[in-house]
């Protein structure tokens, strides 16, 4: 009986033992499946599309990057891939043509290799004016003056909706060529380069800024026009809001805004210092002569500033004064206001 029962035994291990190994080998055999099928192409779709790799891109932001450009299957295991490739430390800033019917693996290859040669880098600080961004570009040769600003008046609405209302004209943009670091193709058209700022700022219409404007009944025109010239008036960062707020508690009240960058903008130059015969200049843009907002944006406004324009800090302040060391003294009433003139100007 006992030798019996050893047999039995033992043919009970040997059965378990092939059943762990076909669950194995069925459960590699399908990661493999699963690996290899994420992989793939996502279509046969070969019309190529512009991929930027920012400085300071990980593995793991390009992953997510080609996968909201439906570039790529799996983001996770295009960062696995990357790592079994040590890709992390391969991959270069630059710009990319990528297309769905391209594989992962040869995603890969395509940014390990480098960007393309044609590739022009352009830094646009927040505040610069339609007119400094055209000389920026036809400085780095991607088209001339002329060529800029046509495509400039070739955008409409029915390009972009939030273009509704902008007036025509050289500028025509002015507030949405967003302020960024591009990397733009020397071989692109004028106008494809001009539409590389409008995608930009498009990306700044998240449902919680739409959903902020239509809560406090702004249109994005406003919001633009607003944050430009809280742009225009701030250096640091955490007075935006604070400037916001005199801005807002002024229309509010009637009072003219007597923004200087307003007039600024009038004269085509940053002047340290107003005079009153500055300040009667007969233009819309006189903010110190008209109540309310100027006519439209007088730069373009990063992020900062345009969230400063939407979420505007509540005070009291109708007052700002700079102290010419980048901040500004806020003041209540106008005889607060004349005393921080005194001490800082």
């Amino acid at each position: 009986m006992s030798k019996r029962y050893r047999r039995k035994s033992s043919s009970r291990k040997i059965n378990r033992a092939f059943g762990i190994i076909i669950v194995i080998l069925f459960v590699a055999i399908a990661a493999s499946a699963w690996w290899t099928t994420n992989l793939r192409a996502v279509s046969k779709t070969q019309e190529k599309q512009v991929f930027v790799l920012e400085y300071g891109m990980t593995a793991s932001d390009v992953a997510t990057e080609l996968k909201n450009m439906d570039l790529i299957r799996n983001a996770n295991v295009f960062e696995l891939l990357c790592k079994s490739k040590k890709a992390d430390a391969k991959l270069m800033a630059g710009m990319y043509y990528l297309s769905p019917s391209m594989s992962s693996k040869e995603i890969l290859n395509v940014l390990i290799a480098g960007p393309e040669p044609e590739v022009v880098r352009v830094t646009i600080p927040e505040g610069y004016t339609t007119g400094q961004i055209v000389a920026a570009l036809a400085k780095n040769g991607l088209g001339t003056e002329k060529e800029l600003y046509a495509a400039i008046q070739s955008f409409n609405a029915d390009d972009y909706s939030f273009l509704e209302g902008t007036p025509t004209g050289e500028t025509h943009l002015e507030g949405f060529l967003f302020p960024d670091t591009y990397f733009f193709d020397k071989k692109a058209t004028a106008r494809d380069t001009i539409d590389r700022f409008l995608l930009r700022f498009e990306q700044e219409l998240t449902d919680e800024t739409t959903n902020r404007l239509k809560e406090v009944n702004m249109s994005i025109y406003e919001w633009v026009i607003k944050a430009s010239i809280v742009e225009r008036e701030a250096v640091k960062a955490e007075e935006r809001p604070l400037i916001a707020g005199v801005f807002e508690n002024r229309l509010r009240t009637n009072m003219p805004l007597e923004s200087c960058a307003t007039i600024q903008y009038i004269l085509g130059e940053v002047k340290p210092v107003l005079t009153i015969e500055d300040t009667k200049i007969d233009s819309p843009y006189n903010t110190y002569q008209h109540i309310g907002l100027p006519p439209g944006p007088i730069a373009n406004p990063g992020d900062a500033s345009l969230q400063a324009a939407l979420y505007p800090k509540e005070t009291d302040y109708f007052f700002f004064v700079a102290k010419n060391d980048g901040s500004h003294a806020f003041s209540v009433t106008y005889q607060e206001h004349l005393r921080n003139v005194n001490i800082y100007q």
